[in-house]
């Protein structure tokens, strides 16, 4: 207190000393109402919808597993028959692996092409901010309605696989009608629809990498595709990570394409869990039985997501900037 009233006035050209602008600039942060981090009641909307809309239903079809149950009337509580009936059913197997392949696919399919237009959509080169607009536009559209085009184009009597099929190995034109062949429609439709998503991801996470980094390997004499691996790629690494565990999820739950552009044919050769518990639960009306292989669904994909975030120590990252 003495020191504070013997001290003289600061010239008004004089600036203030860091620690009294810190202490200035903490107390206009937390200090006033309004001002700061907002409440907890803020995330209360949010918190609702999502246990009213996710955590329910789940709580329920968890509940629906151990019942049979045809959607009239009372369920039934029929113990573990259900789960029973799951782990010897070589359908359900079947189903399981499809949808395991198709992941995988998935991920090697898409991942590398994103990446690359991800990081040349990142750049300043002429006409790609059109270019760009153009390539987003599948993102656009729903999955039902770029399905339905898609399946125009296959149809063998009046699509463009008519023509092109004999090129593709195709001499009928029937490539929905085999079974490696509608795999991979399904495959290519997907990777159609949602690597402009993943693009536009890798484009903002290349977006965010220091200029400084590329000028100082210039200087140094590394080319662009040394660059690339040096630099490119470990800064993006969060990004690839947010990225694949999006496209592992979203490809463990693809349903409205396969029902559309194949209806899990032919046969069962591109029936994957989700649409296996949709004819299961709407078609057959087994919807005790549905609602095991939708448990199945979610432990699987949650499990596979919590690993991913594990294995690749996302967790742990807090930026990919060492060294700035």
């Amino acid at each position: 207190m003495a020191d504070a009233a013997t001290r003289e006035p600061r010239p008004a050209h004089e600036p203030r000393p860091a620690h009294e602008r810190r202490r200035s600039v903490g107390r206009s942060e937390v200090g006033w109402p309004g001002v700061g981090r907002p409440g907890v009641v803020w995330a209360l909307p949010g918190a609702l919808f999502f246990v009213f809309f996710a955590v329910a239903p789940m709580v329920l079809v968890g509940a629906l597993a151990f019942t049979d149950w045809d959607g009239i009337g009372t369920p039934s509580w029929t113990g573990m028959s259900n789960w029973s009936r799951l782990w010897d059913d070589p359908e359900t197997h079947q189903a399981i692996w499809l949808s395991l392949v198709l992941t995988v696919l998935t991920w090697v399919f898409q991942t590398p092409l994103a990446l690359l237009l991800g990081v040349w959509a990142a750049g300043r080169q002429r006409n790609r901010a059109v270019l760009s607009a153009i390539f987003f536009l599948p993102l656009l559209g729903s999955s039902v309605a770029l399905a339905l085009v898609w399946k125009s184009l296959l149809d063998p009597n009046f699509g463009l696989i008519a023509d092109i099929g004999p090129a593709l190995g195709f001499a009928d034109g029937d490539l929905l009608g085999s079974s490696k062949g509608a795999f991979g429609a399904v495959l290519f439709v997907t990777a159609w629809q949602f690597i402009p998503l993943h693009t536009l991801i890798y484009q903002g996470g290349a977006r965010a990498i220091p200029r400084s980094l590329y000028d100082a390997a210039a200087i140094d004499g590394a080319g662009t595709v040394r660059q690339f691996f040096s630099i490119t790629l470990p800064q993006l690494r969060n990004t690839i990570v947010t990225s694949s565990v999006i496209m592992v999820v979203g490809a463990l739950t693809f349903f409205d394409t396969v029902l559309i552009l194949t209806k899990g044919g032919p046969g069962t050769d591109t029936t994957i869990v989700p649409y296996l518990m949709y004819r299961n639960g709407f078609q057959a009306f087994d919807l005790g039985y549905a609602s095991a292989v939708a448990t199945i669904l979610v432990v699987v994909a949650t499990t596979v997501s919590l690993l991913l975030v594990r294995l690749t120590g996302f967790a742990a990252m807090r930026s990919t900037r060492e060294g700035m």
